[in-house]
């Protein structure tokens, strides 16, 4: 009987500071409490039972009334505007005096800036695309071993996010194709978020910014192409460069190459002691099944194109020696560029 009596407390507390106060009788002790009754001697047996029976019709009237009065409470919204409880000081946030632009901001804007005085268009990326832009407008045939480069990841519906931003080359060709019959040409840079499945260390991070530039006419030569990146690299480090190609493989452009230039001065000595050269991004021709998926004649028209980091550029440009950094936040990092 003691049992009860303690059961009972126990159970109309729980019931009072309940907000689901029906989901307690369901794993509470009381069905432990019927099963003892086939224990008990003959002649206790009635009394015992009795006591339970009371027992859940008081808790089935403490639910109830419980229930009654959450029905019936005052609703307190809560405002999700107000920076603070009224009955707290106000946060000593910092003035917004203090803030300034990430570095990898200010860079694409730079890098924006030098391509459209130029005379490049400049577009945003896309951050979820498919395997149809990623790989087969780009001349990756199914299964070719070269789509293993580019392991990023994919959603369950089958979305892609981009491992380059050349995801946007059959798009701005196809865009741009209007410009090429009436005897204009396509120049257009595209910078946006790129993903891939990297073991991340000082060197390799899975998110990271490209930028991608591509230019169509009927007269487009390999020549053309290294003097505009000539010159967007001598621009962006203010100084006279030397620069130097190799052959490379990439299946939307051909022939491929890889670009280098040599060590900028502003690098200075510690960084990449002993480079001579700094490989900064893959470009080439574009291949003409490329303009063919786009609905380009690749018998009248070429062009080239290319595609960097933008945090290679500004590791470069700054000294910064880890690419984690960028996605830190790190305000002892930021605070440098303030």
């Amino acid at each position: 009987m003691q049992n009860i009596e303690d059961i009972s407390k126990n159970l109309l507390s729980q019931i009072a500071d309940s907000d689901t106060p029906r989901e307690i009788l369901k794993v509470s002790e009381l069905r432990q409490l019927y099963g003892v009754i086939k224990t008990l001697p003959a002649e206790e047996r009635a009394d015992y039972g009795k006591r339970i029976n009371e027992l859940k019709l008081t808790l089935e009237s403490a639910i109830k009334s419980k229930e009654s009065d959450l029905e019936n409470a005052t609703v307190e919204y809560l405002d999700v505007t107000a920076p603070w409880d009224v009955n707290t000081q106000p946060l000593k946030l910092l003035p917004t005096e203090m803030g300034s632009q990430h570095p990898l901001t200010r860079e694409i804007e730079n890098v924006i800036d030098i391509f459209t005085r130029m005379g490049f268009e400049a577009i945003e990326s896309r951050q979820i695309d498919d395997d149809h832009h990623m790989f087969g407008t780009l001349n990756f045939p199914e299964n070719h071993p070269a789509r293993d480069g580019y392991d990023t990841f994919r959603t369950e519906e089958g979305y892609i996010s981009p491992a380059h931003t050349s995801t946007m080359q059959n798009r701005i060709l196809q865009d741009g194709k209007a410009k090429l019959e009436s005897g204009g040409q396509i120049g257009v840079v595209a910078i946006g978020r790129c993903f891939r499945n990297e073991d991340i260390d000082a060197t390799h991070e899975h998110t990271f910014y490209q930028y991608e530039g591509i230019f169509v006419n009927e007269t487009a030569t390999l020549g053309q192409m290294l003097g505009t990146l000539r010159s967007f690299f001598e621009t962006y480090y203010n100084q006279s460069l030397k620069i130097r190609t190799q052959p490379s493989y990439f299946p939307f452009v051909e022939p491929g190459l890889e670009f280098a230039i040599e060590k900028p001065a502003e690098v200075g000595k510690d960084l990449l002691a002993g480079e001579e050269w700094l490989e900064m991004l893959g470009c080439g021709m574009i291949h003409p099944n490329v303009l063919t998926a786009a609905g380009i004649d690749p018998k009248k028209y070429r062009g080239f194109a290319w595609g960097g980091g933008i945090e290679r550029l500004t590791m470069l440009k700054y000294g910064i020696e880890d690419i984690r950094y960028f996605e830190s936040g790190k305000l002892q990092f930021l605070r440098k560029f303030v």
